[in-house]
């Protein structure tokens, strides 16, 4: 990846040890260490040991709403997973099936992975997620079970990932 051309108002930035990385700016990380056990109101997802979790919350609690509650009150996703094509079509509620279940698997492990919407659009659905590994895990899913083509776009700047499966 070439990076010579550069838009206006942005600058290269030169570093001789080689060890620059560019930060992905996540709003819906949390900005510190959140104080433990902390509790989301609208979920109730206990952050604790570092990482939220499904626990029963203690009573002395902090409150906040963890990433996945903001993304979904926001409308904001992660991951945006397109499925189309004459196969998706005929076996649409076999599919969404595998979706659902996916999601729930992840989700009982991993309180921030979780499905926020699944549109019907032109003649294609669009299920869109908290979190960009919940949408390529369900493509990979997707591609295993049924073949058909599977595209992955992500767009680091944004943390953002597309998946296209198509069958």
């Amino acid at each position: 990846m070439s990076h010579a051309t550069i838009s206006g108002g942005f600058r290269k930035i030169q570093r001789h040890d080689g060890i620059f990385k560019e930060r992905v700016h996540d709003a819906y990380k949390a900005k510190g260490k959140l104080p433990e056990p902390t509790v989301c109101p609208q979920c109730g997802a206990v952050f604790h040991g570092g990482r939220w979790q499904w626990l029963q919350a203690p009573a002395n609690a902090h409150s906040e709403t963890c990433p996945a509650c903001h993304r979904i009150h926001d409308h904001y996703p992660a991951g945006f997973l397109a499925m189309k094509g004459a196969f998706y079509e005929s076996h649409r509620a076999e599919v969404m099936h595998l979706v659902r279940n996916h999601e729930k698997h992840e989700r009982a492990e991993h309180p921030l992975k979780r499905i926020i919407d699944v549109e019907e659009k032109d003649g294609a659905t669009l299920v869109t997620t908290t979190d960009i590994h919940l949408a390529r895990g369900i493509g990979e899913a997707l591609h295993h079970a049924y073949q058909g083509e599977l595209e992955f776009h992500y767009n680091p700047e944004q943390n953002l990932l597309r998946v296209n499966w198509m069958h």
